[in-house]
């Protein structure tokens, strides 16, 4: 048995250096799943090492964040947080810099034309604004997708493990994980965008008052292409659903990880989708009932300085104003947003190891692995 992964077992890639999730080594040869007889599972972590019911899977992901919070809520709070705390930094420059700006446009009366250059450097810093925003969520996610896999690979095997090495193993594969989403999302993007190119055209149509004209045409074919290609982006983007799961435990590239994840949920399409979409749902209720909080804590500081404000106040003297409920909805979406990264990417995690378990007998590989402690405190995972 190599000792240089720091696992145990025969299959998995242990023997080649590799974690028993994978390291490009996708296991043994199929066996019957489970340890059979009245003998339990062995449990080292958070789930049983054997094929897993749905409560498995719940009880494991929030087990995995009860555990591991610090781990989980930590890189969330330090990648969004920071992401939040730039993104207001390139406000207040933004603002600072084409304030006078749209303070010119704000006061021009409702027959007046905005000047060009008012409008060009405003359309400018929103634009930049919003570029760095986009690199900084994908980025941030990316970060956090990674993390959740690389802190389920020990809590699998009930072990510790530090921000550090968290840190390390998610920074690794933040190139083949944004990849790898995007790939994917991209394919679940087809429907939704000809839904929006068929609902302006109806707008279109709607507000030209022109039934002859080509947007009834583009509205029609946009929504009949929409509702052919929804059920073939939906049963694509369930076969790639364990491809970030794949990048993580297996070091996968974004192409390899789509094609592993098509692999494993192959005969189990159904149940994937209804867990996955349990889980979302699940998550979206959850960050709901936790923004409404923080949205009404909000209101009242901003009721009492609105009061206060003149006929006709200055953009700057509404952003003061509104400033209390700002900060407090972005606080409350910002924590909405840990859970909405964290709990369906631990889920997805567990259906990668329950796929494992139950078409490559993955189980006495991980509960091998779980006996044998790390050379160096913590695991080691080929890749």
């Amino acid at each position: 048995m190599s000792q240089d992964a720091g696992w145990g077992g025969a299959y998995g890639g242990a023997h080649l250096g590799g974690s028993p999730y994978g390291g490009g080594v996708y296991g043994g040869p199929p066996g019957p799943p489970g340890w059979g007889g009245w003998v339990p599972p062995p449990k080292p972590g958070v789930i049983p090492l054997a094929p897993l019911k749905l409560g498995d899977l719940l009880g494991g992901a929030f087990a995995t964040m009860g555990r591991y919070w610090k781990q989980l809520f930590g890189m969330g709070l330090a990648l969004y947080g920071g992401a939040a705390l730039v993104m207001a930094a390139a406000l207040a420059i933004a603002y600072s810099a084409v304030g006078d700006h749209l303070e010119r446009l704000v006061s021009l009366s409702v027959d007046e034309e905005p000047a060009s250059s008012d409008v060009v450097p405003l359309l400018t810093a929103f634009g930049v604004v919003a570029l760095l925003g986009i690199v900084l969520m994908v980025l941030a996610s990316a970060l956090m997708y990674g993390a959740v896999p690389a802190i389920l690979q020990d809590a699998v095997l009930g072990r510790q493990v530090t921000f550090a090495t968290v840190w390390r193993r998610s920074r690794a594969r933040v190139p083949a994980m944004i990849g790898a989403v995007f790939l994917t999302g991209l394919i679940a993007a087809v429907p939704s965008v000809l839904v929006i190119v068929a609902f302006i055209a109806m707008m279109t149509a709607f507000i030209t008052l022109d039934s002859g004209s080509g947007a009834l045409t583009v509205m029609s074919l946009g929504a009949l292409f929409a509702l052919l290609t929804a059920p073939v982006s939906i049963w694509l983007w369930v076969r790639f659903s364990l491809a970030p799961a794949a990048v993580v435990f297996e070091g996968q590239g974004p192409v390899e990880a789509m094609r592993r994840s098509s692999q494993l949920v192959r005969g189990d399409w159904w149940r994937v989708l209804g867990i996955s979409l349990l889980a979302s749902g699940m998550t979206a209720v959850a960050a709901y009932i936790i923004q409404m909080p923080f949205s009404f804590l909000g209101m009242f500081p901003t009721m009492i300085t609105t009061a206060d404000l003149d006929s006709d106040p200055s953009p700057t003297a509404v952003i003061i104003a509104m400033s209390g409920y700002l900060v407090a909805t972005l606080i409350g979406q910002m924590v909405a947003q840990i859970i909405s990264a964290t709990f369906p990417q631990l889920m997805n995690g567990l259906l990668y190891v329950d796929r494992r378990m139950r078409t490559e007998n993955l189980g006495p590989v991980l509960a091998e692995a779980a006996a044998v402690p790390p050379q160096d405190g913590t695991p080691q995972y080929g890749g």
